[in-house]
This record gives C-alpha cells, structure tokens and sequence, in this order.
C-alpha cells in the first residue's frame, strides 16, 4: 500500500511515466487504494456530469442564453475530467492477460457510463444548436423591429408633408403662397381648441341678446335638451350650442387659405364660395327667425342672408368667427390619411375620463359612489392617429365647489 502522498505523485506524474504492462489481479493486489480512489474519482465524476446536464436542461425552461451557456462549459469541463481518468487508468493499468469476475463487473459499469456519456455528448450538441437556432431568430426580431421604425419614421414623415407643395423650400412659401406647415396631430388639436373657444364666446352675445331680448332661458334649455339638471343657472348657455356639421368635401388648401383670413373679407372676395354657403346654411340653422325677431324687431339680416349676402352687423361677425372655426376643423379633419373620425357621446352614458372632459370644473362626487351622468355633449370628440381627443359635455346633476 503506498502512502498518500506517493499515491497523489503517482497521479500527477502519471503522463510523463512509463507503465510496465502487468496483470490486473497483481496491479490491484499492489495498490488496491489507487485503484479505489480511481473508482471513486469516476463515480463522483459521473454524479457531477450528470448535475451539469439537469443544469443545462433547466437553463431552457424558461429560455436563458446566459444560464445555458454557463451550463455547457461546465458540462464540457466535466467530460474533459471524465477523459482525462480514462487515459489515466489505461496508462496505469493494461488491458490484463486474465480477468477476473470482479474486473469483468467493473469493465461493464464502464463501458455503461462511456455509452451515458455520448448519449450526453449528443444532447450537449443538440442543445447547441437550439442556442443557435434562438439567436438566429432574435436577430431576425431585431431586424424587423428596425425595419418598423424605419417604416414608422416615413409614415410620419409623409403625413407632415401630406398636401404640402412638393416645390416647397425651406424658409419659403410653396407655390400657392403658402408658409410650410406641419400636418400633425399638435396641429389638429390647436384647431380644436380654437373651434371650442369660439362656440363659447359666440354663446355669450347671444345669451346677453336674449335676455334683453327678454327670452326665457330656462324655457329655451328645456326645448333644446329637455330633462338636464343644471348646477348653476349660466350653464344653460351649453344647450344652446348647435352640433354643427359640414360636407365631406374637404381639402387642405382650403384650410390653410382661410386660417390667416378675415372671414368677411374672405366672403366679401367671394360670397357664394363653398365657406360662403356653408356660413349661410348653418347662420339660418343657428339663429331661429323668432330669436332674431325679438333681437332686431325684423327679419332683415335674415333675408339679407337668404338672399346671398352677409352683412357687416357685429352680430353676424360673430357668428362668421364660429363659422370659421369650425370649417378649419373640418377642412383639417379631412386632409389627414386617415383621415379624423369623430366620435359622440349620448345623453345619460357614464362619465369617462378616458374618453370625456367636463366642461364644468370643480364638481362634487355623489356620495353614492355612482359614475356622474352625461347632460349633453358641447362638442364631440375625435380620434387621429390613435391618440383620443375627448369630447367636452356638461355632467347633469353634479355640484360645484364654490
């Protein structure tokens, strides 16, 4: 029996000594510990292999890159170990002249963890070219994700210069004379406000006429949107809003030939126009015959309108202020691609914060934990781009925190 540390010597030196063939029974009857620890060696090996292999398995389920990857170096170093007692043995101990039953034992449990050890050597491969197989498809992912972007940044880029003149330079007018201006969702939602600012300072004239005219107020609400509860009294001006709507016929010209213009002088340029008959149209609708008797004490204005004329009264000029908002938003609406959609919302829906902005602030929640109801809708709301513009209503029957 060779002590221990003669038996690690022998180990160590193993590669550079030269082994004198001898019978296996007379090599283990010599050094039984050697041949014991070698065994030993093989067994805690193959345990380790095999933990490594699970490790590797694990690594896929869920899917890691970087656990997989340290799991088959380790398997590898594994096997490199494995490998390396294998030609250590051979060195040490050739093939014998006899073998004995017990070697016969031993030779098949080794020849059994050689076979374990390819089907290993498979699988290691076979989970290498998963990794593979993986990585060539996040690439592809990759690239389509840029491919995307790419085509995200020339929708983008075609929807500011959608109806722009293609003559058009930098700094310059085009060839209408037209400053260069970006088609974007910022623009559209500009228009909006503008066109909401308008309905509300035409409101206010009107309300001050009729109530010198000595209109009833709350019996004109109650026609227009019977069954609302007003928090406060001046909120009746909402119902007398008209939901104003234009044709489809819309182009981006027409809206940048207006929007720096005088709406009367546009009109005085050309009275029947398209906004002409619009303005018209829509002043007969707004301003009942009745109201304007009781405004003027005549239908003079009136059949001055009908007659295709629009007359320089300040209150038709502010009439052609609202008018003239609301035909940029519509004009506005339709040079999109795709173009706007707008959307409404009906009396007694749910309020929505996604979808809705109340027009009055400061409201008191019910105590009831119920969802506030709509009123009336002032101005309906827009979708473009998938981005939501809410629609402004007025919520019946809610308290204001004075």
């Amino acid at each position: 029996m060779l002590p221990t540390g003669a038996r690690d010597t022998q180990f160590r030196e193993s590669n550079n000594q030269k082994v004198h063939p001898q019978p296996m029974e007379e090599a283990m009857n010599q050094n039984p510990e050697a041949v014991e620890a070698l065994i030993s060696k093989v067994f805690t090996n193959i345990s380790s292999l095999k933990s490594a292999y699970i490790q590797l398995q694990a690594a896929h389920t869920p899917y890691d890159p970087e656990k997989i990857q340290a799991a088959d170096k380790l398997v590898i170093s594994e096997l490199k170990n494995l490998s390396e007692l294998k030609h250590f043995y051979r060195e040490n101990n050739p093939s014998p002249v006899c073998v004995s039953p017990q070697d016969s034992r031993l030779a098949a449990e080794i020849q059994e963890q050689q076979i374990l050890l390819k089907t290993y050597g498979v699988m290691v491969k076979k989970f290498q070219s998963e990794i593979q197989n993986k990585d060539s498809e996040i690439l592809q992912l990759q690239q389509h994700i840029e491919e995307a972007k790419e085509k995200q940044a020339k929708l983008e880029k075609n929807l500011k210069l959608r109806g722009m003149s293609t003559k058009e330079s930098e700094g310059s007018a085009d060839e209408n004379g037209f400053p260069p201006v970006d088609l974007t969702s910022d623009l559209f939602t500009s228009v909006v406000e503008a066109a909401y600012k308008a309905i509300h300072d035409f409101s206010k004239p009107l309300i001050n006429m009729m109530k010198a005219a000595g209109w009833d107020l709350d019996a004109a609400a109650n026609s227009i949107e019977p069954s609302v509860v007003y928090a406060k009294r001046p909120h009746k001006k909402y119902a007398n809003l008209d939901n104003l709507t234009v044709t489809k016929e819309s182009f981006f010209h027409q809206f940048l030939t207006l929007r720096d213009m005088d709406p009367l002088d546009m009109l005085g340029q050309n009275p029947d126009s398209v906004f002409g008959r619009f303005c018209r149209s829509k002043y007969l609708v707004v301003v009942h015959p009745k109201m304007e008797t009781s405004f003027f004490g005549n239908l003079d204005q009136r059949n001055y309108v009908m007659g295709g004329g629009h007359p320089r009264t300040p209150f038709y000029q502010a009439f052609l202020k609202l008018a003239k908002s609301i035909w940029l938003l519509h004009r506005l609406a339709h040079s999109f691609d795709p173009r706007v959609e707008v959307f409404q919302v009906k009396r007694g829906s749910e309020f929505s914060e996604v979808y809705m902005d109340s027009v009055v602030k400061n409201l008191i929640m019910d105590e009831s934990d119920q969802k506030p109801k709509v009123g009336l809708m002032v101005m309906p709301g827009f979708w473009i781009g998938g981005s939501v513009i809410q629609s402004r209503v007025y919520l019946s029957g809610m308290k204001v925190d004075e």
